[in-house]
């Protein structure tokens, strides 16, 4: 069985700046209107239910809030390199600088900030975090980059 939550519907969103080293177009700083969703595979519990929509729910507006009206920045990149220095943080990459104040910037745990990255480290923190009950085989989120546009990410909790 399968059991979806369509963040367009439940408000879980969030809108972010980014920028993709060695992109044509991408590679200028732009923002998207981010939609998560997320997809869990089991089996009916004694209840009827495969998991209980709020606790999955609650966690996913928890992380769209964080990231939402800031700017994404890659840690683990090797083109971008992203120093923080007294409340500020400066940015090279591909002969561009950027400085930003320590508060409007989040610097995910990613190589580089596509929906295909955060997708994949949104279901690696949510498979950590929450208790999962045994009869979840695995979660998947996909993450909207624009309507239409979905990068989906699958992690076996089994």
């Amino acid at each position: 069985m399968i059991l979806e939550i369509d963040g367009a519907h439940a408000n879980i969103k969030f809108s972010s700046t980014h920028f993709i080293p060695n992109h044509e177009k991408c590679s200028r700083l732009h923002g998207h209107s981010y939609i998560i969703r997320a997809r869990l595979e089991g089996e009916m519990d004694d209840k009827g239910m495969v998991m209980d929509f709020v606790i999955l729910k609650k966690r996913l507006r928890e992380i769209a809030d964080g990231l939402d009206h800031m700017i994404l920045l890659p840690g683990r990149s090797t083109i971008v390199k992203v120093e923080g220095k007294g409340g500020s943080y400066e940015v090279t990459s591909c002969d561009k600088r950027y400085v930003f104040p320590a508060e409007d910037v989040v610097v995910l745990d990613v190589f580089t900030t596509t929906a295909e990255a955060m997708s994949k480290m949104i279901a690696e923190m949510l498979a950590a975090d929450l208790e999962w009950p045994s009869n979840i085989s695995s979660v998947s989120i996909g993450i909207d980059e624009e309507r239409g546009q979905t990068a989906w990410y699958r992690v076996n909790l089994q």
